[in-house]
């Protein structure tokens, strides 16, 4: 005798091999298309990972005006009606630096402050030992 016993959220189970010769008749619905940045009835998709998770977290709200905003735009150029709401995501962003990064620098400049200068650097190449040890000869 087949039976099904429930524990917690797990469904349980047992069929007689009887039951176990049979065709199953369990149906699986279609997979729908993964959605993307639009929704098949026009709207934003705020689910989609092309938006990294950017309308979930402190400044979600803020980022969401923002983007829709653009997205709607009707101005020339794109976005330009958008200033208050792109500065709005912009100011909650830069309070969370650690969670948004922190872009005050253009990119590479972090680079060449922690970069070692060639002439200042105190271990002599190779090429400096080999043409010492030459002169010395």
């Amino acid at each position: 005798m087949s039976y099904c016993k429930e524990e917690g959220k797990d469904k349980i189970v047992f069929l007689t091999p009887e039951d176990l010769q049979k065709p199953s008749t369990l149906t699986f619905p279609d997979e729908d298309e993964p959605a993307g940045l639009m929704l098949p009835n026009g709207d934003i998709n705020w689910d989609c990972p092309c938006l990294g998770g950017m309308a979930t977290g402190p400044c979600g709200v803020d980022f969401r005006e923002a983007f829709s905003c653009f997205h709607y735009s009707d101005a020339e150029p794109k976005g330009s009606d958008c200033f208050e709401s792109f500065k709005a995501m912009q100011e909650c962003m830069s309070n969370y630096p650690t969670l948004y990064g922190n872009d005050d620098k253009p990119s590479g400049e972090e680079d060449e402050e922690n970069e070692v200068p060639k002439e200042e650097s105190k271990e002599p190449s190779k090429e400096d030992s080999k043409s010492e040890a030459q002169a010395k000869t």
